[in-house]
């Protein structure tokens, strides 16, 4: 008891005086965008100084507020596989326990605490163990990141002092998406663009992708995007002669419009399809 009013104390005293003098510490906030959600982090982030952190300042096997003044804070909209660990919607303290050459990461379901003072495991919904790894050049200031992210997997990472530690996202939208587009398909704006790129990015039915585009192409002849996607669909059904024809007039269009984006993307197609090299 003693110890959460001290805390309390603290975070009153704090705030009093953010406002005139700042945080020795900074705090960095971050909206990732991750399946059909958002991840948010908030952090603070200590400074290496010349200290040793790790077996140092930050002792292994005590818990660890993974930052500095207030646990590191992440909320996710969505449910996430993390490390292959199911983790519902909410908002949670990020702790940590360094080791030597395996660390425990926690998710704890009581979101603003000051530091790990109040840490009480039996709040804890999610832990697992990750190694380690060293980092090429030294990291001076803490940092959280997302790395390596695409629309259903990412890594989240720990880099400081000499040391990093890689945290694997992944999200279950593939079925979610293709449900969705289904239930689109029946209204009257039918989303054949977007559905025909999602079928082709993640190696779904690549015919039904055609027939949407093609719908597209009726509607937006002129279009170089659309014939680039188009020819792009083609190439990955092995049509080279159909995939080139599309390229060409994509370009054209291109051309004249003097977009070089897409001068440069419809001669990648060519090239993939061996028309140009």
């Amino acid at each position: 008891m003693k110890r959460i009013i001290i805390c309390l104390i603290i975070c009153l005293f704090t705030a009093g005086l953010k406002a005139q003098i700042p945080n020795f510490s900074s705090t960095q906030y971050i909206d990732q965008e991750f399946g059909l959600g958002t991840i948010s982090l908030t952090y603070g982030r200590p400074n290496v100084k010349g200290r040793k952190i790790f077996n140092g300042t930050e002792p292994y096997g005590v818990v660890w507020r993974t930052g500095a003044n207030a646990a590191t804070i992440i909320k996710f909209t969505d449910t996430v596989l993390v490390e292959g660990h199911k983790l519902m919607p909410g908002e949670y303290s990020l702790f940590t326990i360094p080791g030597a050459t395996e660390w425990t990461v926690i998710f704890n379901k009581i979101a603003k605490q000051w530091g790990a003072y109040s840490y009480d495991q039996k709040q804890d919904v999610l832990r697992f163990k990750v190694k380690p790894f060293k980092l090429a050049a030294p990291v001076e200031t803490l940092t959280i990141q997302f790395a390596n992210v695409n629309i259903d997997k990412g890594i989240l990472q720990i880099l400081w002092e000499n040391t990093g530690l890689s945290i694997h996202l992944k999200a279950d939208v593939d079925a979610r998406v293709i449900a969705n587009i289904a239930q689109m398909m029946k209204g009257e704006k039918k989303p054949y663009y977007l559905a025909a790129i999602w079928y082709y990015n993640h190696n779904l039915d690549m015919r039904k992708a055609l027939e949407w585009m093609n719908e597209v192409e009726k509607v937006q002849p002129d279009a170089y995007n659309v014939r680039y996607w188009k020819a792009k669909i083609q190439l990955k059904l092995g049509d080279k002669k159909g995939a080139i024809f599309s390229a060409k007039i994509g370009l054209a269009i291109a051309e004249k419009d003097k977009n070089a984006e897409y001068i440069r993307m419809n001669k990648e197609v060519l090239r993939e399809a061996g028309a140009v090299k």
